[in-house]
């Protein structure tokens, strides 16, 4: 069976990461609940697949990486609380490209981490694209800079540098791993993280979950977090750090061009 283009595989789970958005807005928990009932269901549903499957996670070929795929994890729930903090002190969108700086900082250190040679091109493609997101932000009017600003600028690009460092520790010392293993492991080392800060921040206060939002979350636990999570780790092993970099801009774009076509 001819294996699955990893550009592919990269498009697809960064385009399906955009349209989240679309998704989530009839969810009615907050995005602290939302991140951790994605990163539990999502974990239970490749278990319940490699159950199916007859799969089981290699636990003792992968002994020497399990370390490494739990600190991975719990570094994925810390990003996300980072950058869920972030929209406290500022805005949405200075969040946002603080966040999306995660790209540059790859690319930036490829060379170092990776070995691998930065052409003027691709130097060109990812100053373009962090000129894009500032201008589509809107941070350039000022309005983002409100008190506190330089508080949720510090926590997203907090967030930003882990996300740097997941995708590198992915890269560069997980590629042994299959990747429904790698996304299993993670998911629910990022969930245990999540528990112990929606305790501490009320998360959990006054929870009703309607059938809609249940609904709502089984599907974005599959379609937006399962699976291209599963794509996204089994393909930026094989692809240089600056392809996974770039592309990984699909996803802001996505989400730019479907709220502007679809949410006006």
């Amino acid at each position: 069976m001819k294996k699955a283009d990893p550009r592919l595989q990269l498009v697809v789970a960064m385009t399906v990461f955009g349209t989240l958005g679309l998704f989530v807005r009839n969810i009615s928990v907050s995005s602290g609940e939302l991140a951790l009932y994605r990163a539990v269901l999502a974990a239970l549903l490749i278990g319940v697949y490699l159950l199916v499957s007859r799969q089981k996670i290699p636990f003792a070929r992968i002994k020497k990486e399990v370390p490494l795929l739990l600190l991975s994890g719990a570094a994925m729930g810390v990003n996300w609380i980072l950058l869920f903090e972030a929209y406290r002190y500022t805005t949405i969108a200075v969040a946002t490209l603080c966040y999306y700086m995660a790209p540059v900082l790859l690319i930036a250190f490829s060379p170092l981490l990776f070995k691998e040679k930065l052409t003027g091109r691709q130097i060109v493609c990812v100053l373009l694209a962090a000129l894009g997101m500032v201008l589509v932000s809107g941070v350039l009017d000022g309005s983002g800079l409100n008190d506190g600003a330089m508080n949720g600028i510090a926590l997203a690009l907090g967030s930003a540098v882990l996300y740097a460092l997941i995708t590198a520790v992915n890269r560069k010392y997980l590629g042994p791993v299959d990747a429904y293993d790698k996304t299993i492991v993670q998911l629910g080392a990022a969930g245990l993280v999540l528990v112990p800060y929606l305790l501490l921040t009320g998360g959990f206060a006054g929870l009703r979950v309607t059938p809609l939002s249940a609904g709502l979350m089984l599907l974005v636990s599959l379609t937006h977090t399962a699976i291209p999570y599963a794509l996204y780790f089994g393909a930026m092993v094989p692809l240089p750090t600056q392809t996974v970099a770039l592309m990984s801009y699909l996803d802001p774009s996505t989400a730019l061009l479907l709220s502007a076509l679809v949410l006006h």
